[in-house]
């Protein structure tokens, strides 16, 4: 057995050094359950700081999401890791982000998706293949990252953040891949919004066409709503009618990527992957929000914690991305990611013009 002196020195090490992340189970709780509650109350504080400040002109264009995620690197990189709350930050990081998947649900409607957008989900279904296809077509190429690249490709191809937080926990992704991912997909989703509104005038595009276009092909929900409302309420519902239904195809994208880790376990030996269940409760809200009469004021709390949740969860895998990491990890595959998404503008917008009136 080491001496005292040894295991004291060897603690000092590991405070000295950089943080780690910590595989942590998820029922884990800690013999001091303030620190737990503590690091949860944590990731809420900051989150709350990221929607006061996404209120403001400006910053209102990146969103709650992005400008919390943003301060937590930014605290990462002055302050350090906040290792004596680290079990509630992961958390946060992990748990409350799979119950603000299930919340999500809430927000799709999938009535309106079966009886009025099931032409629709043809092209999304092929927008999600190419967009995974291409950016991972790319990213092998230029040698870019794998995961964080995948986590790119789904972002692009479903519905952005969120998708990226629903397929992380699946295809085992780093919390800084993840954290990396979500904003990159804001700061390029919203360069692409900025792009779509001011071609509009110019595009000889109908405003049935542009609304499908803008749903069928930018990444974020928020994005859609941005650059079609310029066109009108019609371009506009067509288009997140587009978008919904690319919500839709993330539960069996994610059921599939399930299967695939599975198999690639078989192969490499990897452990066993966790059925998503979270996505079951998805599944469960989306039809409790489609087909049970809630009160329109409930739905708002049901929706406005979903984010809030989801923020606080982006909080917490934040406070785990190095800028070191962000400069020799991220470049390539969002090279790939930005090229794939140019690639599937102008894809989908020949395509638009040459299937619909």
């Amino acid at each position: 057995m080491e001496s005292r002196e040894r295991l004291d020195y060897k603690l000092a090490e590991v405070e000295r050094s950089e943080p780690i992340a910590i595989d942590m189970p998820l029922s884990y709780i800690p013999a001091f359950p303030w620190e737990w509650i503590g690091g949860i109350l944590f990731t809420f504080v900051i989150a709350g700081i990221g929607v006061g400040l996404a209120r403001l002109p400006v910053i209102n264009q990146l969103g709650a999401m992005v400008t919390s995620i943003l301060i937590a690197i930014v605290y990462r990189q002055i302050a350090g890791y906040p290792e004596i709350i680290r079990s509630g930050i992961e958390f946060s990081a992990k748990k409350i982000l799979r119950y603000a998947i299930v919340l999500f649900g809430f927000k799709l409607n999938i009535d309106m998706i079966l009886h009025q957008g099931l032409g629709l989900l043809a092209g999304d279904t092929v927008t999600i293949t190419l967009a995974i296809a291409i950016t991972l077509g790319i990213a092998r190429w230029l040698k870019a990252d794998k995961s964080l690249s995948l986590l790119l490709g789904v972002g692009t191809g479903v519905c952005g953040a969120a998708a990226i937080a629903a397929v992380s926990p699946i295809i085992k992704a780093k919390d800084d891949d993840t954290a990396i991912a979500v904003g990159i997909i804001a700061l390029v989703g919203t360069i692409f919004t900025v792009v779509y509104t001011l071609l509009r005038p110019i595009l000889d595009i109908t405003v049935t066409q542009y609304g499908i276009w803008s749903g069928i092909s930018l990444h974020e929900i928020a994005h859609v709503v941005a650059a079609a409302a310029p066109a009108g309420q019609d371009a506009l519902a067509i288009a997140l009618l587009t978008k919904l239904g690319r919500v839709l195809l993330l539960v069996p994208l994610s059921f599939i990527l399930t299967l695939w880790m599975k198999r690639q376990g078989t192969f490499t030996g990897q452990a066993k992957v966790e059925f998503p269940w979270f996505l079951v409760g998805f599944i469960i809200t989306s039809l409790i929000g489609t087909y049970v009469p809630i009160p329109k004021m409930y739905m708002q709390v049901l929706t406005t914690l979903s984010s809030f949740l989801l923020t606080a969860a982006m909080v917490g895998l934040g406070l785990n991305v190095s800028v070191q990491a962000l400069r020799t990890k991220a470049f390539k595959p969002l090279m790939s990611m930005f090229v794939a998404s140019i690639m599937l503008s102008i894809f989908t917008y020949f395509s638009i013009i040459r299937l619909t009136p």
